[in-house]
């Protein structure tokens, strides 16, 4: 009989199989209910083995955390191309891709779970916030934002993430009507900036210049037209 040996990996290559395979089993469980133990054997090594390569528990789920951060963060990023409405679109639906794909996990770090509750993790989502709210400016093509226009982007960004974790307990919404939905209130809530603000007013009017009608925003002028409401 044939035996097949097994191949060696690098003290990088095996880090990177580790991450992997805590961020598949942290997908499926929150961090805190996947033990070391499970881990070793997803990877078919060790238990020891592992703690060769982490500390512990906790400095592989922030590994774990720092390339789920950086993919999260990615997420936001789109071709400056064409209508705000089609490119925001776009971006929620990656982002719920990555909220459905990775629920237990994603809920447990914004939910402030005990393993996601050191400030290494803090500060990871910190980053992954500011990545979202750089990269929505970047779209709208301002290069020092107006008090209000931050306002705008930061609170949709908290408002994305919010709806996500509510979605994720029941999935009560059909996904792809939350993901226009966001989008709508996004456009809500930069049209009531503007009637605050000028200077808000005046990056709206632009944005829905380039807007068509059967575009994401046109359809959330549409909806409230037909409820009698005047946008």
């Amino acid at each position: 009989m044939t035996t097949v040996a097994r191949r060696r990996m690098g003290v990088e290559e095996r880090k990177q199989q580790l991450i992997g395979v805590a961020l598949e089993l942290f997908s499926d469980r929150s961090p805190d209910d996947v033990s070391i133990d499970e881990i070793a054997a997803a990877a078919g090594i060790s238990r020891p083995l592992v703690y060769h390569y982490f500390p512990g528990k906790q400095s592989l789920y922030e590994a774990a955390l720092r390339r789920a951060a950086d993919d999260l963060a990615d997420l936001f990023a789109e071709p400056r191309e064409g209508p705000l409405g089609a490119r925001l679109l776009r971006v929620m639906g990656r982002f719920f891709d990555f909220v459905e794909q990775h629920g237990p996990g994603f809920s447990a770090l914004m939910r402030g779970g005990p393993a996601a509750g050191s400030s290494t993790a803090t500060a990871m989502v910190s980053e992954v916030r500011q990545a979202a709210y750089e990269q929505i400016v970047a779209h709208l093509g301002v290069g020092r934002p107006p008090a209000r226009l931050e306002l705008v982007v930061r609170s949709w960004v908290s408002l994305a993430e919010t709806t996500a974790l509510i979605w994720l307990d029941g999935r009560r919404i059909p996904r792809d009507e939350l993901e226009l939905q966001l989008v709508h209130d996004f456009a809500a809530l930069a049209a009531v900036g503007a009637a605050y603000d000028e200077e808000m007013a005046a990056i709206l009017l632009r944005i829905v210049a380039d807007e068509p009608a059967d575009g994401a925003f046109g359809d959330l002028v549409g909806r409230l037209t037909r409820l009698g409401v005047q946008p």
